[in-house]
């Protein structure tokens, strides 16, 4: 082999490695549910990964959920334990259709996804409300995943999950958004052809659940002991049970038990999620919880059968419905792994971003340039003109909430064109309302200002209030989130003494998902260049 294609490989399996070790290294500052004793705490994600399903595939625990609007969309995510996760990878690098997704669909786009291992390939299903289901598939969880496939076309069609049979036959169960479809609350199944790569025939409804369990959705699909199994969240987001369907017959009737609810624990709606076994023949699931400003947070229960059914976290009275746990013993996994979180807080010295990081919309390209120098480059782009506030702005670069309570600073260096006037770069808590910090210039220089729109989601205008001139192109901004999403703001020339802004915040989650902590860099005219921020680093740590 050529010796230049030969160091070229081995510079190419370094730099990945690196990548890899860099990833596995990042231990969260304000949220670790990995006790180092044996045991954790949950939520395992403390973090808005809502709709988790999940599978094993040899000793590799691999995790999807919902992304709705945000980009890249998809979330894969990876574990060795059950409680310690990273992020893998993004499933889709663009939504499609990519024209309708180039603007801003708040709770639109990726609803419930199904993850799902088969003939050494991994699918994933995943519905848009609006246009039906697809699917996408690859040999390896990194990817590439194929372009996704349209597979039922229909709107309100979602949540669904695939189920090979032993007889060769493959089915796709599915609810209904009643916003879309006119009805809900009950569960269907479809067939499908063997590759599970088209919908073959039309849906049959095999639970209705109007009467006992009114907002049943999220199917999860499976079979055992020659029983089928729907895995079911019912009675709402914030406040459902997990239901578990079963029959003998694909297509019912289904028996129904309740197997965990919220009980006397302090987790509200544990509900919706994913069974997974482990190499030594232990039983868990994982499930989210409704937190408002943080999201949808992914726990882990244990879980056992008995008589054919799953009992899932502690059954306390023996009725075989399980509460959730707070703190238990760790899953035997055959070995212990190192404690990992997904990252948080960025240096920007990589020429890619952070795995963290989504935009609100398909990004175009000149938005952001990573490893510019060591920081992260945002240019100014022109808010979109029937935008009333930065809602609907698709350049804002967001993270989820990490934990209960944490703070975020960052470091940002403004140098607006000085063609223009009104070019704003900022540090934003972005939900239904919102609040920002930002930088701000005109004609005599640049200003510091506040922003606050309450009811952005109802197309209310931001409230501007400037602060003061200064007198410098960096700041340190900071935001400090406490319990109940409380936000408190300050600012910095120096990075030694902060000081207040404004009156506390609290945050609101936006459509289906939680509050998001993120930057942006817009302008109100159109140019042939603009202005830039150069955002040196991003640090999430405790509230100091």
């Amino acid at each position: 082999m050529n010796k230049k294609i030969v160091r070229s490989l081995l510079l190419s399996i370094a730099y990945f490695s690196i990548q890899t070790i860099s990833a596995q290294e990042y231990v969260s500052k304000v949220w670790v549910a990995d006790l180092g004793n044996g045991k954790y705490k949950n939520p395992v994600l403390n973090a808005d990964y809502s709709d988790p399903d999940a599978i094993r595939v040899g000793d590799d625990f691999y995790m999807i959920s919902s992304s709705f609007n945000h980009i890249p969309g998809l979330p894969l995510l990876h574990s060795k334990d059950l409680v310690n996760w990273t992020i893998l990878t993004h499933v889709l690098p663009k939504q499609i259709p990519a024209e309708t997704f180039k603007k801003v669909q708040h709770g639109n786009g990726v609803w419930a996804p199904a993850i799902r291992f088969h003939k050494n390939e991994y699918y994933i299903y995943y519905p848009d409300p609006d246009f039906g289901i697809y699917v996408t598939k690859a040999s390896r969880p990194e990817g590439p995943w194929s372009t996704p496939e349209l597979i039922y076309e229909g709107k309100g069609l979602i949540d669904p999950c695939p189920l090979w049979d032993e007889d060769g036959k493959t089915y796709l169960v599915h609810a209904y958004a009643g916003s879309r479809a006119g009805i809900k609350s009950v569960i269907a199944i479809a067939p499908m052809n063997q590759e599970g790569t088209k919908v073959t025939g039309q849906s049959v409804i095999v639970y209705d659940g109007h009467e006992d369990d009114p907002t049943i959705e999220g199917p999860k699909f499976y079979k055992r002991n020659g029983y089928y199994y729907i895995f079911a969240p019912a009675g709402g987001v914030p406040t459902g049970w997990q239901l578990i369907l079963r029959s003998k017959n694909i297509y019912g009737p289904y028996e129904r038990k309740n197997v965990l609810d919220q009980g006397k624990s302090p987790i509200n709606g544990p509900h919706q999620g994913a069974w997974i076994d482990t190499q030594t023949g232990e039983d868990w699931f994982l499930h989210f919880q409704d937190k408002e400003a943080y999201g949808r947070v992914v726990h882990l229960q244990p879980m056992k059968w008995v008589k054919d059914w799953p009992v899932i976290g502690e059954d306390k009275d023996g009725d075989g419905k399980g509460e959730p746990v707070l703190v238990y013993k760790k899953p035997n996994v055959g070995k212990s792994w190192p404690v990992q979180t997904p990252a948080e807080s960025d240096d920007f010295d990589s020429p890619i971003l952070g795995k963290q990081w989504q935009w609100q919309a398909n990004a175009d390209g000149t938005w952001a340039f990573a490893g510019n120098k060591g920081n992260l480059r945002l240019y100014t782009k022109q808010i979109p003109t029937e935008a009333k506030s930065l809602w609907e702005v698709p350049n804002i670069l967001g993270q989820k909430f990490p934990a209960d309570n944490f703070q975020v600073t960052t470091k940002i260096t403004f140098t607006p064109n000085d063609k223009l006037e009104n070019e704003k770069i900022g540090l934003i808590i972005l939900g239904q309302d919102y609040s920002t910090l930002f930088l701000k210039s005109k004609k005599d220089g640049i200003y510091l200002g506040y922003g606050l729109c309450n009811g952005a989601v109802k197309d209310k205008e931001e409230v501007e209030s400037i602060i003061n001139k200064i007198d410098t192109k960096t700041v340190y901004f900071r935001v400090q989130v406490s319990n109940g999403g409380i936000c408190k703001w300050f600012y910095s020339t120096d990075n030694k003494k902060f000081l207040p802004v404004a009156e506390p915040f609290t945050a609101l989650p936006g459509k289906w998902v939680g509050a998001k902590v993120g930057l942006y860099a817009v302008r109100n005219t159109q140019i042939n260049d603009s202005g830039y921020a150069d955002v040196d680093w991003f640090k999430v740590e405790p509230i100091k």
